[in-house]
């Protein structure tokens, strides 16, 4: 209903206008003057200058509006309930003007002048109220031939009402007439290409919703309802507000109700229920008196408690709110309210109001003189009929502003009061500025400067974009591209003292400055706290997940509403409400709270541990064994069991065991590069160097038996010691160079394998190549099986010849031992197969020293009778 009443009020003064347009066309063709159609009987107050200005403020409540607004026929509109506090804003535009004209360092030789309107709390009214401003009061003037000459008024403080703002501003910026609002805060009125010539002195609702979103994040509020008033105040929050808090993280809104306009209780009941299944503790309210009053007739019925409610500019400070009824409900709230200032001065020009003493066009419709009569409850003669007889008094002039309690008074909170003052001073400063102009120097065409006898409205709004002063308060004032200045808040909190009485004091501000941006600032130990507690209430959809955890979105829910899920293995989150989990660096791993990484266990065949130090001390021990039956064999090497056995070949043997005995020890100990390398092709060169030669040596017994035959002399040639080298130099060649190519083209490197456990680095040699690998081990075992073979066959020669039995128990041994291998190698993880390799390595190689040495260190050490040429010579007598 309200947005229809403003339609059609809009569509009544636009046909008033192309009415006018045509009636002014018509008289100039006729007649070299022009009339008005008829006069606006309005309150008003007005005072003469060389400048006007003019001033728009609600000094009743409400009016009886006629049908017919403009008529060639006077009539007054029937405004009723007189607002004293409406009434103080407009005095105070007259205090600063006063305090201006009196400034001799602003504005020189220039008196300032107003024209005040009421708008009666009606738009209709207060878009008359501008528009007679910007037209003028002259019921006649002469037409020129230039429009020159100074406007009726340069610059319009108000309208109070944001709807009344757009509804004038949308014609007055047609023609570049500023209107500086000291009241309306609706955010759209900062769009610049619809309304060029609009400013205010009061933030715009952008700022309150974000003044209103530091505070919700300052307390760690995340879930919060949202109550707006049906008009272009609260659904301009509406649909800004939900969009704002989503952008900075400050939460979420539960719910978003709007508070109808007139008395609907049904309605309010509703959104009072809404308000009690909700688990928001925290209410945000947009909204006007009349609609706070209706919303808390309803708490108060249901008895909702447990609320933290957060009040707008627009009831913050409302008496009728602070009653015994509400209080016990509304104690504890936060509000935001305009900026208090101080205006000395103001209380003694307020004393000297008198009737008499104002020089008003408009007698029977002075602000003044109606101001008296409300608060002195009498009338200026002449009385309406049986206002007298009524027992009414009759209004004499002599009456004492002093002897009577009113609310004009009272200068403590100075909030409206303050924007409007510096309202004016604005206004003052840009006509300072602009009439400081030096010829040639000014910021128009040909660096021309404006005056006031030739003044066009847009080169004030010009100078009026760019003013920036300090007031005596300290607050600095300047206007942004968009017409707002700069913003700040005073935080205010309520309190009912243990007396009763009501107090609300200020605890912060918030503000926004050219250099630091939003800044809020709280003083957190004067906040009083509606709670048993006392203490700040917890307002969240869903608690904050902690370290170690990351949000998951519920389906089909705000975004504040979610779940907590722990981080996965190797993932970790150090922040609440994490939105995801971090991986864990490469060598690094999540702690069981997953709040943090730690290095990973390392883990590999170590000289440290039990399995290293024994497999240590068994390749040492093989070595030293190695190392002892050599030492033995060269110290009794003259003797016949050693010369029987090929020496030389015996020799290297031991000399290949010993290096197999210590490549073991390449396998033991964190993996390096070198060792990666050196590990294998250690291993393979010695263990073919000693197959070939045991190879070589079952070849020679072969060739010696066949030698000692009628006729097998032949076959001793092809086996001297020159062969027996050279072969066991060929076959040994032919592993180097697979080891090379192998290390060459694809080198064995150290790897990080964390396969087998997530929280631990496995240090293993990669092979490089399994190509390579395979051809290893397959090239030894060839020379192993070829041997078996061949020391299987020499099994039954003369004992004499016996040693072909041991090499085929070494050989037996050497291939069960690496047949075992491959299947526990490929099933060993980590550390556990370079073991199994290595334990294949000591056990090979002591089987071929135990097998091919035992007996003969034997005989050497423990039976050296049978180490002679006869008693070698008898063994073999005996066994023919």
């Amino acid at each position: 209903m309200g947005a229809l009443f403003v339609r059609y009020l809009l569509m009544n003064v636009y046909q008033i206008m192309i009415y006018s347009s045509f009636f002014f066309s018509e008289s100039s063709i006729l007649s070299s003057s022009c009339h008005l159609l008829r006069k606006f009987y309005l309150n008003g107050l007005h005072k003469p200058g060389d400048v006007i200005l003019g001033g728009l403020f609600e000094v009743h409540y409400s009016s009886v509006f006629p049908e017919q607004t403009f008529t060639s026929a006077p009539h007054q509109t029937s405004c009723q309930g007189f607002d004293t506090l409406g009434f103080r804003h407009a005095m105070t535009m007259a205090f600063a003007v006063d305090e201006i004209n009196k400034n001799p360092n602003l504005l020189p030789n220039v008196t300032l002048g107003y024209s005040l309107y009421d708008n009666c709390a009606t738009l209709g009214i207060g878009f008359s109220a501008a528009l007679s401003m910007a037209s003028g009061q002259e019921e006649q003037f002469l037409l020129q031939e230039n429009c020159s000459g100074t406007p009726p008024v340069v610059g319009i403080v108000g309208d109070p009402f944001s709807t009344f703002s757009i509804a004038a501003s949308d014609v007055l910026g047609l023609y570049k007439l500023p209107m500086v609002s000291y009241f309306a805060t609706c955010s759209c009125l900062s769009d610049r290409r619809r309304f060029p010539s609009f400013f205010r002195t009061i933030p715009s609702d952008t700022f309150q919703v974000r003044a209103m979103i530091q505070i919700l994040k300052h307390f760690g509020w995340t879930w919060a309802g949202l109550l707006v008033s049906d008009d272009d105040y609260g659904l301009h929050v509406s649909r800004f507000f939900q969009t704002d808090l989503t952008q900075s993280g400050g939460g979420c809104l539960a719910y978003t109700e709007i508070l109808p306009w007139g008395n609907n209780p049904n309605e309010y009941q509703r959104i009072v229920n809404v308000m009690r299944k909700s688990k928001a503790r925290v209410v945000i309210v947009f909204a006007h008196q009349m609609h706070m009053i209706q919303l808390m007739e309803q708490v108060v019925k249901q008895n909702l408690t447990g609320l933290q409610w957060i009040a707008s500019e627009a009831w913050t400070l409302v008496d009728g709110l602070q009653t015994s009824t509400f209080m016990p409900f509304l104690r504890g709230t936060l509000g935001i309210a305009v900026r208090r200032g101080e205006m000395p001065g103001l209380k003694d020009f307020l004393l000297k109001i008198h009737p008499e003493q104002q020089n008003n066009n408009i007698d029977e419709n002075s602000m003044v003189k109606l101001f008296w009569e409300h608060t002195f409850n009498c009338k200026f003669s002449p009385p309406p009929a049986g206002w007298v007889e009524a027992g009414g008094a009759q209004c004499t002039g002599r009456e004492d502003l002093q002897n009577v309690m009113t609310d004009l008074l009272d200068v403590s909170e100075l909030r409206p009061e303050y924007n409007i003052y510096k309202a004016v001073y604005a206004l003052a400063h840009a006509l300072n500025d602009m009439l400081r102009c030096s010829p040639g120097r000014g910021p128009f065409s040909g660096k021309s400067c404006a005056n006031l006898q030739t003044l066009d409205l847009w080169q004030l709004m010009y100078y009026l974009q760019k003013v920036n002063f300090t007031t005596s308060f300290g607050d600095q004032v300047s206007f942004d591209e968009n017409g707002d200045a700069l913003p700040i808040y005073d935080v205010m909190n309520w309190l009912w003292l243990p007396e009763g009485r009501i107090k609300v004091q200020s605890v912060g501000e918030v503000k926004r400055s050219a250099s630091n941006g939003e800044e809020l600032t709280l003083d957190e130990s004067k906040i009083f706290w509606n709670f048993e507690s006392k203490q700040s209430p917890r307002s969240v959809c869903s608690e904050s997940c902690s370290p170690g955890t990351h949000v998951v979105r519920r389906k089909g829910e705000p975004l504040c509403c979610f779940y907590c899920v722990p981080c996965s293995e190797g993932k970790f989150s150090n922040e609440t409400d994490s939105l995801e989990c971090i991986s864990c660096p490469e060598d690094f791993w999540s702690s069981t709270q997953r709040d943090h990484c730690f290095p990973k266990k390392t883990e590999y065949l170590s000289y440290y541990e039990p399995l290293g130090i024994c497999l240590t001390m068994a390749s040492l021990l093989g070595s030293f064994i190695c190392a002892v039956v050599l030492g033995i064999f060269i110290h009794h090497h003259s003797t016949p069991m050693v010369r029987a056995n090929n020496s030389e070949l015996s020799f290297l043997i031991l000399v290949s065991l010993k290096l197999c005995f210590l490549c073991s020890l390449l396998f033991i100990g964190r993996p390096r590069p070198w060792t990666c390398q050196l590990r294998h092709a250690a291993f393979g060169i010695s263990f073919v160097l000693c197959v070939s030669c045991i190879l070589v040596k079952t070849m020679v017994v072969l060739a010696v038996f066949k030698a000692s035959k009628p006729g097998g002399g032949a076959h001793l040639k092809w086996f001297g010691a020159v062969q027996q080298r050279g072969t066991v130099f060929v076959l040994t060649c032919v592993q180097a160079a697979i080891c090379s190519a192998w290390i060459v083209t694809a080198s064995p490197v150290p790897y990080k394998n964390t396969q087998y456990h997530n929280d631990i680095i496995v240090y293993e040699c990669l092979v490089g190549s399994i190509i390579g690998f395979s051809a290893l081990l397959g090239y030894i075992g060839i020379l192993a099986i070829f041997s078996f073979m061949l020391a299987f066959l020499a099994r039954n020669l003369p004992d004499n010849f016996n040693e072909a039995k041991f090499i085929t128990f070494s050989m037996l041994i050497f291939c069960a031992v690496w047949i075992a291998f491959i299947p526990a190698y490929i099933n060993s993880p980590g550390k556990y197969a370079d073991a199994v390799e290595v334990f294949a390595i000591l056990a090979s190689s002591f089987g071929l020293l135990i097998a091919l040495f035992g007996p003969k260190c034997y005989i050497i050490l423990l039976r050296p009778e049978r180490n002679t040429k006869k008693a070698i010579m008898v063994r073999e007598s005996k066994k023919s």
